[in-house]
């Protein structure tokens, strides 16, 4: 860290995480499977004797710097912006804040769709509050941060991700109903398969003009189910009333609100066999799931098309599915550890196929977030 008043250090971690089911449901209403991993970022936090607010990535050696009158979103700043919405969080309540050093470590797989940034955000938010605010309850922090992106970057930032980073535990999916908050923790039926995320290596770029369209149409649906019935969220409509309502709308929205519909059938049904430990029911609904992304909401691609299809194929996987934003990107598999061999073999040809060599990260469901050093 920079010269200070390092008289106290909090430390506090945060982890990345997976999301199973949910990732393209209906904007701020959506109900999710999801759990933290294995891999995490630290933000350690000490004050300084100035007005200074330094930050130090220690695995890029990269340092940032600003001050509290100018604390505000820099396009430079990269990562450092990350850390300044939660440092804004406790500026807007009055905190009598001052100079702060910032040091940042961790070992989260960047840009394939794990949250990294958002586990900089919450490591950074639980340390300042053990200075400033420590009886904060944590959904009022979580409430305060999601605002406070939106606030710095100008777009909503997927309140589950906070939620699964702050209620995640050791071997336990987290089912979570984003518009509550409510989060429900049910142990891993299925401690003998591996999770396998595969990063296709296809490039994600420029998709959130894509995505943006698909949710407007998700709305546009939306808007004229709630002229013939009293819901206006999607969890509320069965496809019997989907099929009623939507001959007056074009195709495309009809497509994009039946994904909608019956993902979250999907998520209600594998929700139930977590529980059940009901691996048949699992498997279906996953794939299930992965047709849907690709027939439907269409936010798939020939590769990862083509890599859970081989999933599909492998004794000993009970599921796999497209994870992200989609159009490239990873997908993840549930397998037999006896059978990842099997499966790598049948992904040789992939590389002629598509040009890209696969990369495999082998992740385990993990703890949330805690403090390291108070």
């Amino acid at each position: 860290m920079d010269a200070g008043d390092n008289e106290k250090i909090v430390i506090a971690q945060a982890p990345g995480r997976i999301i199973f089911l949910g990732d393209h449901g209906q904007v701020k209403d959506g109900l999710y499977v999801s759990s933290g991993i294995d891999s995490s970022v630290q933000v350690a936090v000490s004050f300084r004797k100035d007005s200074s607010i330094r930050f130090f990535a220690a695995d890029s050696n990269e340092r940032k710097r600003t001050t509290l009158v100018n604390l505000r979103y820099k396009r430079e700043d990269r990562w450092a912006n990350y850390v300044k919405t939660a440092i804004n969080i406790f500026l807007e309540l009055g905190c009598e804040l001052r100079g702060l050093n910032f040091t940042i470590f961790g070992d989260i797989p960047q840009n394939i769709s794990l949250a990294s940034s958002s586990a900089v955000e919450v490591a950074s938010a639980m340390a300042l509050r053990r200075f400033f605010m420590p009886g904060m309850a944590d959904n009022d922090l979580i409430s305060r941060l999601t605002a406070s992106h939106a606030g710095f970057y100008d777009k909503e930032n997927k309140i589950v991700d906070y939620l699964t980073m702050m209620n995640a535990k050791k071997d336990h999916f987290l089912l979570i109903n984003e518009a509550t908050q409510e989060v429900k923790r049910v142990k891993n039926p299925f401690p003998k398969h591996k999770i396998l995320l595969m990063d296709s290596k296809v490039p994600v770029i420029e998709v959130q003009q894509e995505l943006k369209q698909r949710r407007a149409t998700v709305l546009k649906g939306i808007e004229i189910l709630e002229k013939t019935r009293d819901a206006v969220s999607l969890k509320d409509i069965s496809l019997t009333d989907l099929d009623e309502l939507m001959g007056q709308v074009n195709e495309e929205v009809r497509r994009r609100c039946l994904f909608v519909v019956e993902e979250i059938g999907r998520i209600r049904e594998v929700a139930k066999a977590i529980v059940e430990g009901d691996k048949d029911s699992f498997a279906k609904n996953l794939f299930h799931s992965h047709e849907g992304l690709r027939d439907l909401y269409e936010v798939s691609c020939p590769e990862t098309d083509w890599l859970v299809k081989r999933a599909s194929e492998t004794p000993g996987v009970i599921g796999a599915r497209m994870t992200g934003l989609g159009f490239g990107g990873c997908i993840y598999v549930m397998i037999k550890s006896d059978a990842v061999d099997e499966y790598q073999h049948r992904l040789e040809d992939y590389e002629r196929i598509f040009g890209f060599r696969t990369i495999t990260h082998e992740l385990h469901i993990a703890g949330g977030t805690r403090m390291i050093l108070k």
